[in-house]
This record gives C-alpha cells, structure tokens and sequence, in this order.
C-alpha cells in the first residue's frame, strides 16, 4: 500500500498492481470553508521562462502591438474628397474606414454579423484548445506581458525582486521604482493616444496634441486610457482575469471533455519525489513519477497557481508551465510535456490503458464554424451586392389620394435620394405598377425626363405626384419607384401603394 501525495489538500491510496505503477486518479475531499470569505492579494513575482509557448507569446504580443499602435498611420487612396487614412472610424462624416471597405450608419448590421462572428470565433477557440484567447491574444494578457517585460528589465527577475520588495527602501531601489513606473506610465500614454488615432486623421491629430490644439475630449480619453491601462496592467493584473472577467465562468460551462487544456498529466508524474528519491523508489520497486516538485511550474505562472492540483478557474492556458517543466524535464533526462495541451478523456483513456484520441471535428466544432460561415457568407453578399445610394419613399398621410377636376387620381409621396459617394450624381426616376400613369416631381419642368440630382455625400428629398387616369383603379394598387444611376447604370427600387376610391358594387 502506498499514499501518493497529490498535494496539500489531497492524497491518494493506491495498490501497486503487477506489472503496473498503481497509480490512480487524485480524488477531491468534499471542500470545507473555515476561513475568511475574502482573502487579501498576494503579489505574484512571474519568473521569466523559455520555450516554444512563451516564443509564440512575444510573436503575439510583437504583432498585436505592433497592429494596434501603428495602423492609424497607414495610408488607404480612395480618391479625390475622401479620406486617405486606412482605418477610421469618422464621426463627423458618418463612416467606418477599413481600407477597401466602407460601411454607412445605415449598415449596422454588418457591426452585428462581427458580433456574431467573434463570438462564435470565441467559442470554437474554447471548444478546440480551452482559453486559448486568454493566454494568448486577449489584450489584458497582451498588455500585462508587456509590463511584465518591462519590470524584469528594470528590477531583475523573480528572485531579485523579491528580495528587493523584502528589504529596506534604498535609493537604488526608489530609483528602479520610479524607472519602472514611469515606463508603464509612457506604455499606458501612448495605449491612449493610438486608440483616438483612430477617430481622426493620425498625423494631424498628433501634431495637434502636440501643440495643445486638439480637442477637449480627445486629451479626457487619452487620459482616462492611461489610467485603465496603467491600473489594469501594472497593478492588478490577474485579478481582472481571476474576479472581472466573465469569460472563465462561461468558458466552463462551454467545454467538455475533448477540448484541450494545460494539463498536469498526472498518471505519469505522481507519486512526486526527487530525482535521488525518484531513483531508489524504483530500485525497491515502488512506483514514482516523473514530477520532481521542483515547482518550476507555480513560478513561471502568471497568476500563481499550481496546475498541478488541477482545472482552476485563474488559469489563462498560457502555456508558460509547459515550457517551465519541459526545460526541467530536458536537465534530468526524462520525457518532455509532463505538463502539456492535453483533453480529460486522453487522461482517462490513459489509467485504462488505452491510446489518446484527438477529436477536434465533432458537433459543438461543426455547428460553431457552420455559424461563422453561413453569416460570413451572408455579410459578403451584402456587401458585394450593396448600392452605393438608396431610395425611401413615404406616402402621403392626409389626403390619402385628391381626385382632379380631370378626373385623374393624384397620390403624393416623399421620396428621398441617398448618394453616398464622393461625388456628385445624376438619376433617372421612374414608377411603375400602375398603368395610365404620369409622374411630376415638384421643381422639375412638367413632361420632362424626371431626371434628379443629389451633390456628394448627400441625402436630397423631393415631391413626387402620381397621376393615374385609369377609369376605376382599385383601391390599393402596388407601386415600384425605380431609380438609375445615369452613370454606372445602377439602380435600386423601393415598393408603396397606389390609393384610389372604393369601387361601388
């Protein structure tokens, strides 16, 4: 019989069997509170660490950054009139920039199909490989790398630091405090000011805050983003993953047991001991694992937790553990990835002694990418099949028709002309639906080719009187106002009702 120590809140009791290790899984006690419901932060010191996660890592950060601070700079020609910056989000002219693409208020449904992408996105992600978003690409974890790297650079790594914090304050140490501080405070500053970037035209509006012309509201964000930035980033950190953040919460509820997830394989790490103990237990053949609890792996963590003890609500599934114990496990010779990307059915299948399975195309993948597709396809059709103007047509209220002493059936609508170039365009304006008609358009010369004209970027509203001289027309005909676009030979249509006297029986 021998107790395998899991951790400090569990152990396990295990038969070893012939020819076999005798390990079985950890088994949970029943949790007991018996201390404060609130429990005081406790600084965490991240020690740096190499390896494949954490060079994937700095790729992240490196490209993320580097899209995020520099793309307000990029240029985009869309002509004469129009704004050259790449991506803009322009209040004033009512318009969202993204290089070729422009989208108008009255598309906001195109914001709502990103939605829906980047959710679903979300979800496949955490169906594939856990929270593979929060330790990669989630701009809290992004940031906060960043500080992290700046703090290792100024203060040492985690060992130095935590002597430093433990000793007196010398002028060394309020020096590199202060080098620090300020450094996050310029990461934080510029955070905020590349983000309104994207609002105006990025060279005018940095030379304008340089010289105190910008507007009010452009220093208020800037300010207010330096400070979520500097806060969340250099100072809580892992309590906005761990307590503001409602994405771990849902995220459990979303996964299931063939998603990948850092995992500390414990069929083949437990029993722990040290590389000596771990030799003689074998000489005596007793069964020991490959973890030496060297606890590499809570060092390294960015949010301080042991993976060891399990599926935990803090952890970011950064990966940064795995490079921790591969680096060990190369130094004493055995098998690399005692903790790595693994699902809690391989783990079962494993104590079975079957083979791992990997199976990432299964219901819950089908339907999440069958959903990014289908609205995929649907926002490209429209935005392949869009107009670049549009027609409303309101009928009049009060009268609802006029009868004329010629004894034609007059109906009046409002239509408005959207023309949502840069330039200026000429359209054709005609009905049809109901037959013996005439079409006057109030300013225009009467029998003329209701030919109208709007001026760029410009919506213009125009009374529109229809005639009918069909001898008893019924009393709601359908009507189509169709426009052509003089130039590119497009056109759009929009439907109303033709009114007319009830027909006596």
């Amino acid at each position: 019989m021998v107790e395998v120590v899991i951790d400090h809140r569990k152990t396990v009791t295990a038969d070893p069997a012939p020819g076999g290790t005798g390990q079985q899984p950890p088994v949970d006690d029943e949790p007991t509170f018996d201390g404060p419901l609130y429990a005081a932060r406790r600084k965490i010191y991240p020690q740096s660490v190499r390896g494949t996660f954490r060079r994937i890592k700095w790729a992240v950060l490196a490209i993320t950054l580097a899209i995020y601070y520099f793309l307000p700079f990029v240029r985009w020609n869309r002509g004469p009139g129009a704004p050259d910056q790449a991506v803009l989000i322009d209040f004033p002219g009512r318009r969202f920039y993204f290089f070729f693409i422009e989208i108008w208020p009255q598309e906001v449904y195109f914001f709502t199909g990103l939605l829906i992408i980047a959710a679903m996105t979300l979800f496949l992600m955490n169906a594939v490989a856990g929270r593979v978003w929060c330790g990669y690409l989630c701009p809290q974890t992004v940031w906060t790398d960043l500080f992290l790297a700046i703090e290792r650079f100024v203060e040492g790594d985690r060992r130095q630091q935590i002597q430093t914090d433990a000793g007196p304050w010398t002028a060394q140490r309020i020096a590199r405090k202060g080098v620090k501080h300020f450094l996050w405070l310029m990461v934080a500053w510029w955070t905020g000011g590349a983000w309104v970037l994207y609002f105006a035209d990025a060279p005018t509006l940095v030379w304008n805050l340089a010289t105190g012309q910008a507007p009010l509201i452009a220093y208020g964000w800037i300010a207010l983003l330096t400070f979520t930035t500097y806060t969340l980033a250099g100072h809580m950190r892992e309590q906005v993953c761990t307590y503001m953040c409602p994405w771990p919460r849902i995220q459990a509820a979303l996964t299931d047991e063939y998603a990948l997830n850092v995992t500390y394989r414990y069929d083949r790490g437990e029993p722990r001991a040290s590389v000596k103990k771990s030799e003689q237990l074998k000489l005596e053949g007793l069964p020991a694992g490959d973890c030496i609890d060297c606890r590499q792996c809570v060092n390294v963590c960015p949010t301080g937790i042991d993976i060891r003890n399990g599926s935990q609500l803090e952890c970011i599934q950064c990966g940064l553990c795995i490079d921790a114990c591969d680096n060990i496990m190369e130094k004493i010779g055995r098998p690399k990835r005692l903790i790595g990307y693994d699902s809690e059915i391989n783990l079962k299948r494993r104590l079975d002694g079957q083979a791992p399975v990997q199976k990432i195309i299964r219901v819950r993948t089908v339907m999440y990418a069958a959903i990014i597709a289908l609205v995929g396809a649907i926002m490209l059709y429209a935005l392949l099949t869009r107009h670049a103007f549009d027609i409303s047509v309101i009928h009049d209220r009060n009268p609802i028709f006029v009868r004329m002493a010629d004894g034609a059936i007059r109906n009046g609508y409002t239509m408005r002309i959207l023309n949502k170039r840069q330039e200026p365009r000429r359209f054709a304006v005609s009905v049809q639906g109901v037959p013996a008609t005439v079409v006057e358009i109030m300013g225009l010369p009467l029998g003329s080719a209701n030919i109208v004209e709007v001026g760029p970027d410009q919506s213009r509203e125009f009374r529109v009187l229809v005639n009918s001289y069909e001898f008893a027309p019924p009393a709601s005909t359908p009507i189509v106002f169709h426009i052509l676009d003089l130039e590119s030979r497009e056109w759009a249509q929009t439907k109303d009702y033709f009114r007319a006297p009830e027909r006596s029986r």
